[in-house]
């Protein structure tokens, strides 16, 4: 009798040591996960917590991964609750780990570029069009936008990423409008960010947008009219580009307090969002008595001082098209 409980006592010792061995492997041990995932973790009590992660693939399905899982989280609750958020977890990941994650991991960041140039009805579009946002997106006032890349958590609204949006562009205006060249001929903030645009709009090269400034600075110092395409391509678009065709003769005639072609000074407003380095052209702008570019045919402008030399350039771009 004594033998068959000996034997029974070594047969539940050693099935509870391989209990515990398997715990402690499958606790410690790889995760199925074969990828990093970003796993959505919605509120409510562990099990729902658990089940998330087993759908997600970071734990393994059946009840004794659910059992093994619960008793951790009970046993290791004194590090901290676990939160709901989306969360990113490595391939791999053990549930020792998948749990450190759950109680210390940061929020996953989505990032949303609004690239510089935008009208302020591109720029609704994009935001609206954006993932992982709720809400309608409001239409900016034009040119009110700090073109930027903007990081944001699931279920953000995109009013709020839209207020965050403005916000950095009345504090980097202001910035700039304190600490710039004061030439006398920008009269507020508002005709700042208007100057900015144009030069936006008008070349892509951050080299040469101080020289656009100028060009455009000198003009108005002159009284001359500005004769920016892009104005009236705004006009004509109503702030809602692309035109599709090249600007015509009779376009250049078009009746629009935008139309710097007919209308000498700025125009009553930005016709777009200008960039960081188009704002600070305009607040240094380059020195030299440019009136005139145009296109060198590399991607870049030729500029001059007098319609003679400017004539000239027209010249060797048409060549060059030929």
């Amino acid at each position: 009798m004594r033998k068959f409980f000996f034997l029974l006592f070594l047969l539940l010792f050693v099935g509870a040591g391989g209990t515990g061995l398997k715990a402690w492997q499958d606790y410690h041990g790889s995760g199925p996960l074969a990828q990093d995932t970003d796993v959505v973790i919605p509120h409510g009590d562990y099990q729902s917590t658990i089940h998330t992660l087993q759908n997600a693939g970071v734990l393994k399905q059946g009840w004794w991964t659910e059992r093994l899982a619960l008793s951790a989280i009970l046993l290791t609750r004194h590090d901290g609750q676990l939160h709901a958020a989306e969360l990113h977890f490595p391939a791999f990941t053990s549930m020792e780990h998948a749990f450190w994650i759950l109680r210390h991991g940061k929020p996953v960041l989505h990032k949303l570029t609004i690239p510089e140039g935008l009208t302020a009805r591109q720029i609704q579009a994009l935001v609206q069009a954006a993932p992982f946002l709720n809400g309608d997106t409001p239409l900016p006032q034009e040119g009110s936008i700090l073109p930027e890349t903007y990081s944001y958590l699931r279920n953000s609204s995109r009013s709020a990423l839209m207020d965050r949006a403005h916000a950095a562009m009345v504090a980097t205006v202001s910035k700039l409008w304190t600490g710039r060249q004061d030439t006398g001929l920008i009269a507020d903030q508002r005709a700042f960010v208007t100057l900015a645009s144009l030069v936006e709009k008008e070349t892509a090269l951050t080299s040469e947008r101080s020289m656009v400034a100028r060009v455009f600075l000198n003009r108005l110092e002159k009284g001359m009219r500005l004769q920016t395409d892009p104005t009236v391509i705004y006009a004509l678009t109503n702030g809602s580009p692309p035109l599709g065709r090249p600007l015509t003769h009779t376009d250049l005639q078009i009746s629009s307090p935008y139309n710097t072609y007919a209308v000498t000074g700025l125009p009553p407003g930005p016709i777009c969002s200008p960039g960081l380095s188009s704002l600070q052209a305009v607040a240094h702008p380059a020195t030299g008595e440019m009136l005139y570019f145009v296109a060198n045919g590399e991607g870049g402008h030729n500029f001059a001082a007098t319609l003679a030399d400017h004539n000239r350039n027209v010249s060797l771009f048409r060549q060059k098209k030929e």
